[in-house]
């Protein structure tokens, strides 16, 4: 090919490099996206809760489950180590103790913890 002549319509150097197509012209009546929305989620307490399911999208009032986790473990443990071993249960019915999990009645969905 002449170094004086236009490339022909379609024709890719040898370079294999290709450059992107310019981006389209902007019209401002246009309507733009909008940013996709984040769910807030409250924070959860040690009583039940007025909201709507993430999950199913129901307008619940959640249900609060009591469960044993490392702390009441390790209270647990720390008693028979020193010899209060009849006491071991003490800790799986103080409340201070258990973690309250919060779940949806409707679709049984984990909607978050007492914090």
């Amino acid at each position: 090919m002449d170094k004086g002549t236009a490339p022909p319509p379609g024709f890719i150097p040898q370079s294999g490099f290709v450059s992107p197509p310019p981006p389209p012209p902007y019209n401002e009546h246009q309507q733009t996206t909008s940013p996709p929305t984040i769910a807030y989620m409250p924070a959860f307490g040690s009583e039940s809760q007025r909201m709507t399911c993430p999950h199913c999208q129901a307008n619940i009032s959640t249900e609060v489950k009591s469960e044993a986790n490392i702390k009441t473990h390790a209270f647990a443990l720390a008693l028979c180590v020193f010899g209060l071993w009849c006491f071991v249960c003490c800790p799986y019915c103080m409340d201070s103790c258990l973690t309250k999990k919060h779940y949806c009645p409707n679709c049984n969905a984990y909607l978050g913890e007492q914090s």
